[in-house]
Parts: structure tokens; C-alpha cells; sequence
């Protein structure tokens, strides 16, 4: 018979590394399956500088990886598996990837989220072939040549100071006239001499002959049209849950987002919810991490009170 695990967590990012971490230490029999990226958004990022201890080899990939290890060596087991279905309506939970079925007295899920797609023409037509969602993934392609950022919040200009370190030029183009980022990084934006900005403008369409050559941009002010000659294009205009694996078997809010209370509690019983991937105020690695602990100990108190 298939041993029954006391928490399987399904997403191996920062929340899903921490509920994993925590569950194991307790002692619970724990798994955590991710089908991508171990350290999910987050090793995506050069810098994690706001992360609490975080001021030696600060990058989100040398932080997660730490995270994952961490959890590791108290006991968690990890699997590189898609999962393509549950079964969450029971006492015991049923997890079936592509390749296993495992089961469960516990579901922590912490898929997070993915980048929103901007949704003009060439957009995904010329994704990978200049359009990039992670500046320290594609930096390196771009040596000495010019890129355009969308967006205007702290990962926009985070990742447009990160792009200074190999592109000639950064043109940060936002919809407002002043940014949402954290000052401390508008400061360093601006101080950047390889950095300017187009305001209150949107990108309508990307340009290119099988590669990018251009941004045309709208000022949505005036209306002025404009074509911008750019080498690459990095979007930064906000992220989507990655929650369709459980629509229709937990609450969530309209944008797909799903509802807990603040033990991580989803209206599942046995069901748990951390991360990106939840309806919160603030989505950051800390806070991502603190949803994984809170997750993993309510679920091992859950565990205590119904077997």
C-alpha cells in the first residue's frame, strides 16, 4: 500500500520551500513537487536586497536554492513532477501528476503567480525573440545594445537597473507620470545615466522581422503615436494566480485568486493555501515565506486534532 504523506505542498517556491521546511522539522512526512523553476519568481530575480538577512550573495537564485536545501536536509522530500489533477473533497487527498499518484492527509497549494501578458500585437509572436519576462534570465543577450521595460513598480525598475549591467541604453516606459516603485529604487533609477523614461505611455505594438526591432508607443494623454527602435523588450505590468488547478474545488475572488483566512485556511478542510498564489495585501518572498510556516503549522495542527 502507498505510504500516506501528512503534507504534500504543491508549488516549490518561497512559500512552498517554507511550508516544506516547517513541515518536515515538525516531523511530518512531507513532499513538495514543483514542475518548473525551483525558487519559482523569485530565483527569476538578481536581487532579493529587502529579503531580512539577505545582505551576503543576496540573489534570488542563491536565496531559494538555500531555502530548498534547507528544507531538504529536515526531511522534505522533493520531485521535479506536473501536477495534473486533485481530488480534495475527502479525508485522505489525492495528488496525481504526470507520472504518480500520491496521497495525502494535508494540501498545501503554493503554485504563485505568473507574468501578465501586456496582450498587444507581436507580443507573442516575437516572445523570446526580444520580448523577455525576466531580465536576469535574458540580461546577457542584450550586451551593448538597447532595451526597452515596461512597467513601473518595483520589479520594472529593479530589473531596468539590472539590465544597466549589460545594456547600452534602458527605456523604462510607464502609463503614469511618476513610478509606483520603492523610493529607494526610484533613486537609483534615476540617478542611472543609462536609464531614461517615456511617461504616461503605453506600448500598442511590438515591431521586428522575426526579431525586435521597435516598440510603438501611444501616449495616453495626448494620443500622440510614436515608434520607438529598440533590440529587446522586457515586460513588467503585473503577474496572474497560477491557480486553474483548483478552480471550482476551493473560493476564489474574480481575478482567480483563492481565499484564505489567516491560518492559510482555504473553505477545503485539510486544504491550505500560501504565496503569490492567495488573495493577500503584499506579495514578497517574506511574505511568501511567512504564508509557508503559517500553512505548514496549521496544517500539522489540523493533522493533531483529525487523526
Amino acid at each position: 500500500m502507498q505510504d500516506i504523506y501528512d503534507i504534500i505542498v504543491i508549488g516549490g517556491g518561497p512559500a512552498g520551500l517554507s511550508a516544506g521546511l516547517y513541515g518536515a522539522r515538525s516531523r511530518a512526512k512531507t513532499l513538495i513537487l514543483e514542475k518548473g523553476k525551483w525558487g519559482g519568481q523569485a530565483a527569476t530575480t538578481e536581487e532579493l536586497e529587502n529579503y531580512p538577512g539577505s545582505i551576503e550573495q543576496p540573489t534570488g537564485p542563491e536565496i531559494t536554492a538555500r531555502m530548498k536545501r534547507q528544507a531538504e536536509e529536515f526531511g522534505a522530500e522533493t520531485r521535479a513532477e506536473t501536477v495534473t489533477k486533485l481530488e480534495l473533497g475527502g479525508k485522505i487527498k489525492k495528488v496525481i501528476t504526470e507520472s504518480a499518484e500520491y496521497q495525502a492527509k494535508t494540501v498545501i497549494i503554493a503554485t504563485g503567480a505568473k507574468p501578465r501578458l501586456l496582450g498587444c500585437p507581436g507580443e507573442l509572436e516575437l516572445r523570446g525573440k526580444g520580448v523577455s519576462y525576466c531580465a536576469t534570465c535574458d540580461a546577457d543577450f542584450f550586451t551593448d545594445l538597447r532595451v526597452v521595460v515596461v512597467g513601473g513598480g518595483d520589479s520594472a525598475i529593479q530589473e531596468a537597473i539590472y539590465l544597466t549591467k549589460f545594456a547600452e541604453k534602458v527605456t523604462v516606459i510607464h502609463r503614469r507620470d511618476e513610478l509606483r516603485a520603492a523610493k529607494s529604487i526610484q533613486e537609483r533609477a534615476f540617478a542611472n545615466p543609462k536609464i531614461d523614461f517615456i511617461w504616461d505611455s503605453v506600448v500598442i505594438e511590438i515591431k521586428g522581422d522575426g526579431i525586435v526591432e521597435s516598440v510603438v508607443v501611444k501616449n495616453v494623454k495626448t494620443n500622440e503615436v510614436k515608434e520607438v527602435q529598440t533590440d529587446g523588450v522586457f515586460m513588467f505590468v503585473g503577474y496572474d494566480p497560477v491557480s486553474d488547478l483548483v478552480k471550482g474545488l476551493v473560493d476564489m475572488d474574480e481575478r482567480g485568486y483563492i481565499i484564505t483566512d489567516e491560518n492559510m485556511s482555504t473553505n477545503v478542510e485539510g486544504v491550505f493555501a500560501a504565496g503569490d498564489v492567495r488573495v493577500k495585501s503584499l506579495r514578497q518572498v517574506v511574505t511568501a515565506a511567512s504564508d509557508g510556516a503559517i500553512a505548514a503549522v496549521r496544517a500539522e495542527h489540523y493533522i493533531s486534532e483529525n487523526f
